[in-house]
């Protein structure tokens, strides 16, 4: 997760990956960018999203701006 200075026009984004997908394949990965937000609320590393919006590429990478989104599980602090 990125969360941009005060300084900035606010953005807060994240790379999401496909749990069924390792890392090392560069497959399953999507940038999600919501603009005008420092952060939102409940989600955070390890959240499991629904996400659904216009896909984009952006610097080699699938994007998704601004998506509609459902939380579906979060990570326990033990």
């Amino acid at each position: 997760m990125t969360y941009a200075p005060p300084s900035e026009v606010a953005a807060f984004a994240a790379i999401v990956s496909d749990h069924d997908t390792l890392p090392a394949e560069g497959r399953g990965r999507l940038r999600v960018i919501w603009l005008g937000r420092h952060h939102i609320p409940g989600i955070n590393a390890g959240t499991e999203l629904k996400l659904e919006g216009m896909l984009t590429v952006k610097e080699g990478m699938p994007t998704m701006f601004n998506p509609r989104y459902e939380i579906l599980s979060r990570q326990e602090n033990q």
